[in-house]
């Protein structure tokens, strides 16, 4: 089949559009919409850093008007409708998708990977033990297998190598995360916590390969054959154990699904280069869409639009690292930056850390291109933005450090300060 040519502007819409930001985003209110944005995505990461609110809590919430973490909880540990793996990274997966994960299970039962191998080596004379004891007592986390008081760690109740088997036991699939406690794993049997109606059946290569490229090609929209053999595993070869399938498995589901005409492949202008792959009914979608995209959004450096920098780069000219892991002596921007997504756009880039002590969002660097500089409208939509920010991460007052173009800084705070006001 030969590919479809379309504009980079086109692809933009198309991938933004999949990620369900814009103003034509239908998501439903409560737990049903944060299921609908788990599911329509595939997978939202989980991250430990807190200096804002964690990732997944963020990447729900700009999708999310109404998010709050009790209903992520509730989905979790109640309805057991997501469940926690390894997609990209550890992730809250559709609970629905549960079988897809079950290769990578079967994978840590018999590692390759040299520091998986040694960690079950070095504790896999505990897997038993922990797992009965949570078989006897119910659901138990890290700190319950830590030694009684006055007494040293040793033997299999110490802390570090229990919780090495915790984690060893649910990477093999079988321990679940049965809830999380101000942040701490729980785990449980798996057949305690997944409902009987769940599919558990081991699928083929050919179900693997199908399943993969039509989840990336759902949540991504536009996607090369990279980018889709990327998308729920690890690339390295460290991380093989993490892998679902090989690059020959997409390229087999890939073609089957061209010849089906069921996907597409396409060419952006100027790129004959890089070929691309979207469902047939893609551009349905992108032809049904009312108004332009002109929201402003804060994404996460973990948010699922971005997490695929090369990808990034490739379709929306945006050149984006996350320099938390640097030293601080060779960081450029900040220590924790989120890209500004305007429309279709990136425009810019926000530093910030929630000073929760004295309740103020520290706008530590800002950088705004001149594109978007010059327009009032987005320093309309961005101080709204940095405002319900603000307010998700239960601060009352913003505090701009550094900005460029300097010039915009007290225009920019007093419509923040106006946007904190109305919605007092």
């Amino acid at each position: 089949m030969k590919p479809l040519s379309i504009s980079k502007h086109l692809a933009r819409s198309l991938a933004v559009k999949a990620q369900l930001l814009g103003e034509d985003a239908k998501i439903d209110s409560g737990k049903n919409g944060i299921l609908q944005i788990v599911d329509q995505l595939g997978y939202i990461q989980i991250d430990t850093i807190s200096i804002i609110q964690r990732s997944h809590h963020h990447t729900l919430w700009t999708r999310h008007a109404d998010y709050r973490e009790e209903l992520l909880d509730e989905l979790q540990s109640k309805d057991r409708a997501i469940f926690e793996y390894w997609g990209h990274a550890m992730s809250y997966l559709p609970m629905a998708d549960y079988r897809f994960a079950l290769p990578k299970m079967n994978k840590f039962r018999n590692p390759t990977s040299p520091w998986i191998k040694y960690q079950s080596e070095k504790c896999g004379h505990l897997l038993e033990p922990v797992l009965n004891r949570i078989r006897d007592e119910g659901p138990l986390g890290a700190k319950d297998f830590a030694p009684p008081p006055g007494r040293k760690g040793g033997a299999w109740w110490d802390w570090k190598p229990a919780k090495v088997a915790l984690e060893l036991l649910f990477w093999q699939g079988k321990l679940m995360i049965s809830k999380r406690v101000n942040f701490q794993k729980i785990y449980d049997l798996t057949e305690r916590v997944i409902s009987d109606h769940i599919d558990t059946r081991l699928p083929t290569a050919e179900e693997l390969g199908l399943f993969l490229v039509n989840r990336a090609l759902q949540a991504l929209g536009i996607a090369s054959e990279r980018d889709i053999w990327r998308f729920l595993q690890a690339e390295s070869a460290r991380d093989s154990d993490m892998q679902l399938a090989g690059k020959e498995t997409i390229s087999r589901s890939l073609s089957q699904l061209i010849v089906n005409r069921e996907v597409i492949p396409i060419n952006l202008e100027n790129d004959k280069s890089s070929l691309y792959y979207m469902h047939s009914n893609t551009l349905d979608k992108i032809n049904s869409q009312k108004s332009p995209n002109t929201n402003v959004y804060l994404l996460s450096p973990f948010d699922n639009l971005i997490i695929q920098r090369d990808r990034l780069k490739r379709i929306f000219d945006f050149d984006y690292a996350l320099e938390c892991y640097l030293p601080a002596a060779k960081r450029t921007f900040g220590y924790f930056t989120l890209p500004i997504l305007w429309g279709n756009n990136f425009v810019g880039k926000i530093d910030p850390k929630a000073d929760r002590k004295n309740k103020t969002l520290v706008i530590n660097n800002l950088i705004i291109e001149q594109s978007a500089a010059d327009s009032d409208d987005f320093l309309s939509s961005l101080a709204k933005s940095i405002a319900e920010f603000t307010r998700f991460n239960q601060c009352g007052r913003v505090r701009i450090s550094k900005l460029s173009p300097a010039k915009l800084k007290p225009v920019l705070n007093r419509m923040i300060k106006q946007f904190m006001q109305s919605c007092t």
